[in-house]
C-alpha cells in the first residue's frame, strides 16, 4: 500500500467526527520556495471558511548562497509551519511535487501534532487566547476530535531519491539556542574529538534574545558557527490573526505558553538541514533532556506528548526512518537525554563554567547596559534559579540578582514552575527550599536507563563510551524503570556494543 493510498484509508476513518467545529480555514496553501542567493522566499495563502484570502511571505536568510539542490529541504522546512493547524483547515495544499518518504512524514507528524495541540492546548489546561465557547465540553474530547481536519494534497508524487550522503560521522550539528542542554552538549562534543558546529536559528522577534550572548561567543570564538534567520514567529502571530477561535486582544495577553502552536523544532531542524547537506554534518543533536515517562501519556485514551513530542526519542527515531531515505548516512540524537535537568546544570556550571555564563534560558530577556539579562521570574527563570541553588551554583554568573534569589520561594509556591514532580522537590531539598527528602526522588542523580525514552544504545557507538565517561562523574550511577519506581541498577556492561 503506497503512502497516497495509507493516506486516503486514514481520512475515511477520521471522516465521522463529533459535533465540535473548530474550524477556521478552507484551505492553507504554501507555494514553491524561490531562492535568491542567500534569502529564500515562500507564499502561504489562507481561505477562511468566509471565502476571505490572506497571504504571509515565509521568508529563511543564511549566511551562504544555497543551491537549487537543497529546494526539497526547503520545501519540508515551509510547510513544517503549518502542520500545527491541522484541527483548523480543511485542507493543506502543497503547490509543489513531494515524494512517497515526505508524504508519510508530514502526514505523520499532521497526526501527532494535532493529537497534541487537541489535548495540550484545548482540553489539559486553561487556554487564555481561545475564546471560551470553542474550548471542548467533556463529551467532545474523543479521539475522532482529536485527529486532523485537514488533508494534505500535494501536486505531485514521484519517487524518492537522495537529497545528499556521504555524511562524515564525527561531525556533529548542535542546535543551538542558549539553553543549558546545547550549551552542554557542544561543550561535550567538543570535548571529546568531534567536528562541532553551533547552529543557531535567528527568529525575527524578542525570543532571539535568549541566543544572542550565547551565538555572539560562538561566532567570534568557533568559525564553524552559523545562523539562519526567518521570520516564522511572525507567520504564527499572523495566524492567530486569521483564526476565529482566538480572542481579538490576543496581543494583549501574556502568559508563559504559546497560544496554538506546539512543535516548533521541526521547523528549525528542516531550517537548518541544508547546512548540514552542503557541510556533510553526520549528527543533528537536539539538546533534550530526561522527562520522567511515569506519568501517563494517554488522556481519555488519546494518546499525546504533553506538548513536546519534538523532543522526545519518539522525534529522533521517526527523523532517522526519514533520514535513511532522503539523507542516508545521517543520525539525530540527544546527548543528554538519560539525565534530568538538575544535572545538566550541574555539569555545565562545573565543568564548563564559561559557557554557563552564556546561559539564557528566559522567556523575557531584557538589554541592561549592553548585556542581555533574564527577567528572573517566568517559570524557565525559576527552573534555572531552583538548581543552579540545588548544586550551589553562583545565580550572578547567568545575570540573576540577589532579589530575584530571594523572591523565588514565593514565585514557585505560585504554581507556574513547569518541571517533573522528583526533579522539582530533589531540587527543593538540595536547594534547602523543603525540611524533608523523599527517597524515591534521589533518581534524580542517576543516569536513566529506559529503552522507549531514553535508549543509551541509540547514541553513536563512537560518541558513546567517551559521552558516558563524563556523565558518570557527576551522576550516582544507573536506575532502570521497575513497574513504577526507578531502581538503582549497575551499570550496563553492553554500551559499547551495537544495537
Amino acid at each position: 500500500m503506497t503512502a497516497w493510498q495509507k493516506r486516503l484509508t486514514q481520512l475515511k476513518s477520521y471522516a465521522k467526527r463529533d459535533s465540535m467545529n473548530l474550524q477556521c480555514f478552507d484551505s492553507i496553501a504554501v507555494s514553491e520556495p524561490i531562492l535568491k542567493g542567500d534569502g529564500v522566499e515562500t507564499k502561504i495563502s489562507c481561505i477562511n471558511t468566509a471565502g476571505e484570502q490572506r497571504f504571509f511571505n515565509l521568508r529563511f536568510k543564511y549566511e551562504e548562497t544555497l543551491s537549487q539542490n537543497q529546494l526539497p529541504l526547503l520545501r519540508l522546512a515551509s510547510v513544517m509551519p503549518l502542520l500545527n493547524y491541522g484541527l483548523f483547515t480543511k485542507e493543506i495544499r502543497l503547490e509543489w511535487q513531494v515524494t512517497e518518504e515526505d508524504f508519510s512524514l508530514l502526514n505523520d507528524f499532521l497526526d501527532v501534532f494535532s493529537k497534541d495541540i487537541f489535548i495540550n492546548k484545548l482540553v489539559r489546561k486553561k487556554n487564555p487566547y481561545v475564546l471560551p465557547q470553542f474550548l471542548p465540553s467533556a463529551s467532545e474530547v474523543t479521539e475522532a476530535n482529536a485527529r486532523p481536519m485537514a488533508k494534505i494534497v500535494a501536486a505531485s508524487l514521484v519517487e524518492d531519491v537522495p537529497i545528499s550522503s556521504e555524511f562524515n560521522e564525527n561531525s556533529c550539528g548542535v542546535l543551538s539556542s542558549g539553553g543549558k542542554e546545547s550549551l552542554l552538549t557542544y561543550a561535550m562534543l567538543k570535548e571529546i574529538g568531534a567536528d562541532v558546529h553551533a547552529l543557531y536559528v535567528n527568529e525575527s522577534g524578542g525570543h532571539w534574545r535568549t541566543a544572542l550572548p550565547a551565538y555572539r561567543h560562538f561566532k567570534k570564538n568557533y568559525p564553524k558557527t552559523a545562523r539562519a534567520w526567518t521570520n516564522v514567529d511572525r507567520f504564527y502571530t499572523f495566524m492567530l490573526d486569521q483564526m476565529r477561535i482566538i480572542r481579538k486582544d490576543h496581543r494583549e495577553i501574556w502568559a508563559d505558553t504559546y497560544p496554538i502552536r506546539l512543535c516548533i523544532f521541526p521547523v528549525y531542524v528542516f531550517l537548518l538541514l541544508p547546512i548540514f547537506s552542503k557541510r556533510r554534518i553526520g549528527n543533528l543533536l537536539i539538546g533534550s533532556e530526561f522527562d520522567d515517562p511515569r506519568m501517563s501519556s494517554y488522556f481519555a485514551g488519546i494518546r499525546h506528548f504533553f506538548g513536546v513530542y519534538d523532543q522526545t526519542q519518539d522525534f529522533d527515531v521517526r527523523m532517522e526512518q526519514w533520514f535513511s531515505k532522503r539523507m542516508p548516512g545521517m543520525r539525530q540524537w540527544s546527548a543528554v537525554r538519560s539525565i534530568s535537568g538538575m544535572i545538566v546544570e550541574r555539569l555545565l556550571t562545573c565543568r564548563y563554567p564559561e559557557l554557563a555564563r552564556l546561559q539564557r534560558s528566559c522567556h523575557s530577556c531584557r538589554f541592561n547596559n549592553g548585556d542581555l539579562l533574564p527577567c528572573g521570574k517566568c517559570s524557565k527563570c525559576q527552573g534555572v534559579l531552583l538548581f543552579l541553588l540545588a548544586n550551589n551554583a553562583d545565580p550572578s554568573i547567568m545575570g540573576y540578582s540577589e532579589a530575584d534569589v530571594s523572591a523565588l520561594p514565593a514565585r514557585i509556591a505560585e504554581g507556574n514552575l513547569r518541571l517533573d514532580e522528583d526533579e522539582k522537590n530533589y531540587a527543593l531539598f538540595l536547594a534547602k527550599l523543603l525540611p524533608n527528602l523523599n527517597q524515591e526522588t534521589s533518581h534524580i542523580e542517576t543516569i536513566h536507563l529506559n529503552k522507549p525514552t531514553s535508549d543509551l544504545q541509540l547514541l553513536p557507538m563512537r560518541f558513546r563510551k567517551p559521552l558516558l565517561e563524563i556523565l558518570m562523574k557527576y551522576t550516582q550511577g544507573f536506575s532502570a524503570l521497575k513497574g513504577e519506581s526507578w531502581v538503582a541498577v549497575p551499570a550496563p556492561s553492553d554500551l559499547t556494543k551495537a544495537p
